[in-house]
């Protein structure tokens, strides 16, 4: 008698672990079961669906070769039964059945298995705040609510929107108002930046820059306190500490929670944040049931804490796996360490392991540099400049994470992704400065922007550079007047220099690279003195050279002005 796989849940890992089980065990029954009636469709492509980057929801069911991901096709293409519209009730594991419901009709039957897998994915937090069950306020949890969107904006309902959550979908989807239908946007974050724990404050301003230049307004620090209806009924207005922002439509995107009651109700181990638990193999506390995607406890490599990994690259690989361990191929999975990239207008962040606050929280003696190289050879038509971050331990030269900004094309993406992998393995700053990277003019320099992050991590964990970070740097700056003890010490050309002698006086002193071996004797040894560039380059020079003629009161500006100019800072001289 064939094998009976069963799987609870159709849109990634549920599919992709059907594929390859019925691959490798041909004979073997496979049936999916969904509570839906749209199935294996692209998630994370809503927001460029809501966007118009993607014309049509069927292409986000569609192959790569244009045939629709439906029952039909999988039926008839991979050998996989599917089962849509019917909602999965509870698990026997005695029995080893699965009790469902036909969501049309109501009917109820019972699907027997031999082995189970739960990919049942998702579902986005709802903040308990008054109004937030209101008609025009929306997760971003289905393709049925992103069609509805779509629909409200194209029949030409709303022209105010309120994002709740400055994460990537809360972002991504303020793009897709703003930029191709012209709505007026506005993101409210609770936490102090954009993107909380995954990228570092530099980078959460240097993006809210970019959205402010494109018209979306951005609240920090700031969250919702309620929704307010019009006399119709509908949500027509956001409420913070702080203002009233009108609305005639409003996401809400606060992060997901795991959907593990099927697994907690058959008594299926899990964490108290509500994740499925499972091994290596992706197995559940029960050797018969498997969990993927979106749903499970995932182990993050760096720190070794579990937690929910929400990513559909994540659910697709899970798939694979659990589909090779359900045919006895014993495949197991490493765990994470979150990797990302998103666009934001014509920009791309990126960033992959830990940002430096949250490494610093996790115990690790950490420390990071920023640098900020062109992404291509300097003569190259299309070259521009990507600023990274590299977090480190200071004690192991282990690389702990690495953050990426520039524009929306593949510079950062290939710098990070080159990144996670010396990470997942433990790597160290040294195996970063050294990694061979492909080079053409066209695509990279020929000492690439990342082996030059890695470069400047060794200078600063050897003891051969001091730095001040942007952090601080932006914090002197904001309160100018309370440091007496210190001065700008711009090495930059005297045409660049002149705008900030002007506005800060004595307290920024022009003398250009080119000089500075023949005049240095001028610099004051009673100050410390910031030392400023483009990139930080030229500065890190000049300090060795200093150094070496008893100047050794000099701090670097990592990244240099390449950072500041991006990130909207109020104290800029006008040009």
């Amino acid at each position: 008698m064939s094998k009976k796989i069963v799987i609870i849940g159709g849109v990634a890992a549920g599919p992709k672990t059907a594929c390859r089980a019925k691959r490798l065990l041909p004979d073997a029954e496979v049936t999916i079961i969904d509570q839906d009636s749209l199935i294996s469709y692209g998630g994370c492509g809503i927001p460029y669906y809501v966007s118009g980057d993607v014309s049509d929801e069927k292409e986000l069911r569609n192959t790569s070769f244009h045939m629709t991901r439906d029952e039909s096709f999988f039926l008839n293409a991979k050998g996989v039964k599917v089962r849509a519209n019917t909602r999965a009730l509870a698990i026997d594991r005695q029995k080893k059945t699965v009790a469902v419901e036909d969501v049309n009709t109501g009917a109820k039957d019972n699907v027997p298995y031999d082995q189970l897998v739960i990919a049942t994915g998702s579902r986005p937090n709802i903040l308990p705040i008054p109004g937030a069950e209101l008609d025009g306020v929306f997760t971003i949890s289905d393709l049925h609510k992103a069609i509805t969107i779509k629909e409200r904006i194209a029949k030409g309902e709303v022209s105010k929107v309120v994002v709740i959550g400055g994460g990537a979908i809360g972002i991504e989807m303020a793009e897709a108002f703003a930029d191709l239908w012209g709505l007026e946007t506005t993101i409210i974050e609770f936490m102090p930046q954009l993107m909380p724990r995954l990228v570092d404050r530099p980078f959460a301003l240097m993006l809210e820059h970019h959205l402010r230049e494109h018209g979306v307004a951005v609240h920090t620090g700031e969250g919702a306190s309620a929704i307010e209806a019009d006399a119709t009924g509908k949500a027509c207005r956001v409420i913070t500490p702080k203002r009233t922002l009108e609305a005639d439509l409003v996401i809400m995107a606060a992060g997901v929670r795991a959907r593990s009651e099927l697994a907690a109700a058959a008594g299926l181990a899990v964490s108290q944040m509500g994740n499925i638990m499972v091994n290596d193999r992706l197995q559940t506390s029960d050797p018969n049931i498997y969990a993927a995607g979106d749903c499970i406890e995932v182990r993050n490599i760096l720190t070794g804490k579990g937690t929910i990994a929400p990513m559909g690259s994540l659910a697709n690989r899970e798939g694979r796996i659990v589909g090779d361990n359900l045919a006895g191929i014993p495949t197991t999975y490493k765990g994470w360490i979150g990797s990302f990239v998103m666009k934001a207008f014509e920009r791309c962040i990126g960033a992959t392991g830990l940002s430096l606050e949250t490494a610093r929280a996790e115990g690790f003696n950490a420390d990071a540099v920023f640098t900020a190289q062109s992404d291509r050879a300097h003569f190259f038509p299309t070259q521009a400049v990507i600023p990274l971050r590299l977090v480190f331990d200071k004690t192991t030269r282990r690389v702990l994470g690495a953050q990426g900004f520039g524009p929306a094309n593949d510079a950062v993406l290939a710098r990070i992704d080159a990144a996670a992998a010396i990470i997942a393995n433990n790597g160290t700053i040294d195996d970063i400065g050294q990694l061979e990277m492909a080079y053409a003019p066209p695509f990279a320099t020929a000492l690439d922007a990342l082996n030059a992050a890695g470069n400047v991590a060794d200078n600063l964990a050897s003891g051969r550079l001091r730095y001040v970070s942007v952090e601080d740097f932006l914090g002197w700056m904001d309160d100018f007047a309370s440091h007496g003890d210190w001065l700008a010490l711009d090495i930059r050309h005297p045409n660049e220099a002149e705008a900030f002698v002007n506005k800060y006086q004595e307290k920024w002193l022009s003398l250009p690279y080119i000089e500075i071996r023949r005049r240095y004797q001028e610099l004051p040894k009673d100050k410390t003195m910031l030392l400023i560039c483009d990139a930080g380059t030229r500065s890190y020079e000049i300090q060795t050279f200093l150094d070496g003629v008893g100047y050794r009161n000099t701090l670097v500006l990592g990244g240099g002005f390449n950072i500041m100019r991006r990130l909207g800072v109020n104290w800029w001289p006008a040009s």
